[in-house]
């Protein structure tokens, strides 16, 4: 019995901290481009501040890296042509949390074709 009670004590010690977190698991499924927003604004103090920045770079950088695999060889069409040199993956997603924010009305979109509406709007490709 005093097991079992020590047992559930340490099981609540362990949980209780990560219910107190700003971000939580659920930020992580990117159900639309507020969640990403949120995410990706998670604050330097917030115990998961690593793993959000990680996962919110990593969705950028993979959603582009599939976009340059989509558009390469003869029959490619790019519409996104980045500045030579490129901004840094902190500089773009710096701009493209501003620009998110200053463009509310595509909050409820998918995060990746908001993602790939800022990146056009931003680089388009010459014609």
């Amino acid at each position: 019995m005093v097991r079992r009670n020590l047992f559930a004590l340490m099981l609540m010690m362990l949980v209780v901290p990560l219910c107190a977190l700003a971000a939580t698991p659920d930020h992580f499924r990117v159900r639309s481009t507020a969640d990403l927003v949120e995410i990706c604004s998670t604050p330097a103090s917030d115990p998961m501040y690593a793993a959000a920045m990680g996962f919110c770079h990593g969705f950028g950088v993979g959603a582009y890296q599939y976009y340059r695999a989509s558009v390469s060889g003869p029959e490619g069409k790019p519409f996104v042509c980045l500045s030579d040199p490129p901004p840094s993956r902190t500089e773009g997603l710096q701009m493209f949390m501003a620009w998110a924010r200053e463009n509310p009305q595509y909050m409820g979109e998918p995060a990746v074709e908001t993602l790939f509406r800022w990146l056009a709007t931003t680089w388009p490709c010459r014609k």
